[in-house]
This record gives structure tokens, C-alpha cells and sequence, in this order.
């Protein structure tokens, strides 16, 4: 009778998030198209707050759904006092893609729109694809080490990629995510990498400096964002079939470090070393963070 249940509850959550993502996107679209054709700068501008309500109605309909069809609990601590307008980086660390869902439950109106740097190849999800594009989400090459040492100008394609965007952003309140492990936590990437901390992957520097570099001082702050979830890590399906007792977030609010803005993060060795210290230093305190939290489970 049990598992029944769980399979009603998918099935409903599953049609109803169909339906919302339907009559959202597509007026998201109408608006994002009239906005291209448009060539009145102030039109395009007063567009923005259009598009980025239809998505937060859109989150704001899952978050719905979370709350009342799941007995998920949502543990939120640390620095909530945020600004709906303001300008922010979020850095967080990633083991599945749930995360998303928790970041847009624990964010959603507390803060601008959550917008991710995406792999190009989610352009071609069906309705989500052109809706990220429409929100100007950035689609990035993501190219591996191999390739780039192939062909060293991929490196810069996802470099101009990253500026285009935040020159964008900064015209319209904005928070702009950023997995930085780069990939989702898995005890066989873990030892793969000989990783030093006890419950992340190594950071990666580069998209946090390019960010920080491209925003100089139109970012508020930073919120570093840690997750976890005390009965293992859950699959989307999982949160489907109310198979997440709780999840546990987080939240620190740290200043933008003025002595990184206007630095060359790809040229200047010495200052991308400095860098690459102080993520790992974020990255070491959200490691005892999450031995703290496990300590209390």
C-alpha cells in the first residue's frame, strides 16, 4: 500500500510540474522573443523583471509541491537576512541534482533568480533549454584538459563566454551559482582525486575568478552555500517518492575580497595562486562544516 502511494505521489508531482513548465515557459518565451526584436534599450531592460517572475512563479509552484506532497524538512541556518535585489555569487558544494531543487527552495524570492552556468549540450532539453536561454542563463563548452591542451583557444571560448554573461547581469538583481567541484561528489571521484577534505572534491578556481573579475564591485557578496543530507545522497527520484527525510543547508555571507577585483586570473601565476589559497581555505572550512553537521546526525 505503501509503495503505491509513493508511485501516486510521483506520477501527480511528475504531471503537475509538466503542466506548470508548460504555462510558463511558453509565455517566457513570447516575452524573451519581443524583447529581441525590440531595439529600445529601455524595453529590453523593463522585460527583465517579466521573465525573471515567470520563473520564480515557476520554482515557486515546485517549492509548492515540496512542501505539501513530500515530508522533505528543510534545515536552513546560518546568514538568511538577504537582499531580493541585490547582486550575489553563489558557490556550493554538489553531490546530486537535487541541490538545485534545494538552492531554489531555500533562495527562491530571498534573492534574485538563481542563474547557472550550463553544459551547451542543455540548450536541446526539450522547453527547459530555450527557457534557460531566455532567462540568459550561459551555456559553456566545459572542455576537458586534453582538449584544451589540443586546442588552447576552447579555453577562451568559455573565458568570453562568462563575460558576455555577467555583462548582462549587470544591469538586473542577479544570483549567479556556481558548483565548484565542477562535478558531483561520488566516493570514486573522491579517491580518484586523493581529494584532502573528508566529504568534498577539489575546488576549481577558475569560473569563481572569472566571475569575480567580470562583476568586479556590482556583486554584493559572496553566500557559500553548504549541503547535505543526513540520510545519503538522494536521487532526483528519491525527492519524488518522499525518500528524503532532510536536507540540511548552510549559509555563510562573506564580502567580495577587493583585493581579487580587476586581477588576471589566466595570466598573473602569483595572484592565481593566491586565488587557488583562498578557495581552498573556503573549501576547508566547509569541510569541518560538514563534519560539524554529521557530528550532530
Amino acid at each position: 500500500m505503501r509503495g503505491a502511494m509513493h508511485v501516486f505521489r510521483f506520477i501527480l508531482i511528475a504531471l503537475i510540474v509538466a503542466v506548470s513548465t508548460v504555462l510558463h515557459v511558453l509565455p517566457l518565451l513570447m516575452v524573451a522573443v519581443i524583447k529581441a526584436l525590440v531595439p529600445w534599450q529601455r524595453f529590453r531592460l523593463a522585460c527583465n523583471p517579466v521573465l525573471s517572475g515567470l520563473a520564480e512563479s515557476w520554482v515557486g509552484v515546485n517549492n509548492g509541491l515540496w512542501r505539501r506532497l513530500t515530508h522533505t524538512r528543510l534545515a536552513l541556518s546560518g546568514d538568511v537576512d538577504l537582499q531580493a535585489d541585490g547582486h550575489y555569487l553563489v558557490l556550493a558544494n554538489h553531490q546530486s541534482w537535487v541541490d538545485i531543487l534545494v538552492l531554489q527552495k531555500a533562495f527562491n524570492k530571498r534573492i534574485p533568480l538563481l542563474r547557472f552556468f550550463l553544459k551547451r549540450q542543455l540548450f536541446w532539453v526539450p522547453l527547459l533549454g530555450l527557457a534557460w536561454w531566455a532567462l540568459d542563463f550561459p551555456f559553456m563548452g566545459r572542455y576537458s584538459p586534453k582538449q584544451v591542451a589540443k586546442n588552447p583557444a576552447l579555453a577562451k571560448r568559455d573565458i568570453e563566454a562568462t563575460r558576455r554573461a555577467c555583462a548582462k547581469f549587470r544591469a538586473i538583481p542577479v544570483a549567479i551559482m556556481n558548483f565548484v567541484e565542477g562535478t558531483r561528489f561520488t566516493p570514486e571521484k573522491h579517491a580518484r582525486q586523493g581529494s584532502p577534505y573528508r566529504h568534498l572534491l577539489k575546488p576549481k578556481s577558475g569560473g569563481v575568478a572569472f566571475v569575480l573579475d567580470a562583476m568586479g564591485e556590482g556583486l554584493h557578496g559572496i553566500l557559500d552555500v553548504t549541503i547535505r543530507y543526513p540520510a545519503g545522497q538522494p536521487s532526483l527520484l528519491g525527492l519524488l517518492m518522499d525518500q528524503v527525510p532532510e536536507v540540511q543547508v548552510v549559509v555563510r555571507q562573506l564580502p567580495i575580497p577587493q583585493a581579487f577585483i580587476g586581477q588576471d586570473y589566466q595570466n598573473d601565476r602569483e595572484f592565481r595562486v593566491q586565488f587557488q589559497r583562498w578557495i581552498n581555505t573556503l573549501w576547508q572550512e566547509k569541510d569541518a562544516t560538514l563534519e560539524r553537521l554529521q557530528g550532530r546526525s
